[in-house]
């Protein structure tokens, strides 16, 4: 990216300092697609990754036994530079959004000493009942031991819950 257009999309380049919590995995040889670069499909298994490891770790519960639990309703990616096997992939985690029944989170994707994410993943959990099985599962609120973890994860600031 150069010129005044790379410029203007370096500065909406998220930086490590967007984030509020961090993980790091491992990539592996089957990461790279046949150009040798991170597959797309890669990238949201890191999303997911990211968001479910903060959430078991930080609740101290399995989240997948809950009366409530959250699924994704959303996801995006935007993509800046290329990134893949064999060095590890930084993490950043921030919630943008705790609401009563959804969560919205930013995951930053850092590989080696740049500053700036090589891609940005945005990814929504909406709580659902639990215990009805597969179907239609109305919207529940966010049980309180999962909210007490999320909102630990919102920016100083950020607006209010809402």
């Amino acid at each position: 990216m150069s010129g005044a257009n790379g410029d203007r999309d370096q500065r909406r380049m998220p930086t490590r300092e967007s984030y509020v919590e961090w993980r790091t995995a491992t990539t592996r040889w089957r990461d790279d697609d046949a150009y040798g670069h991170l597959n797309n499909a890669t990238y949201y298994e890191l999303f997911d990754t990211a968001v479910n490891a903060y959430l078991y770790d930080a609740t101290g519960v399995d989240v997948r036994a809950l009366p409530q639990i959250g699924v994704v309703a959303e996801t995006g990616c935007r993509y800046f530079r290329e990134i893949g096997f064999p060095e590890p992939i930084e993490m950043g985690l921030v919630a943008d959004r705790v609401g009563r029944s959804s969560v919205v989170y930013r995951i930053g994707l850092f590989q080696g000493d740049s500053e700036h994410a090589a891609a940005e993943g945005r990814f929504v959990h909406v709580y659902v009942d639990n215990s009805r099985g597969a179907g239609d599962r109305p919207v529940t609120p966010i049980p309180d031991v999962v909210r007490d973890a999320v909102v630990r994860l919102l920016r100083p600031d950020a607006p209010p819950e809402g």
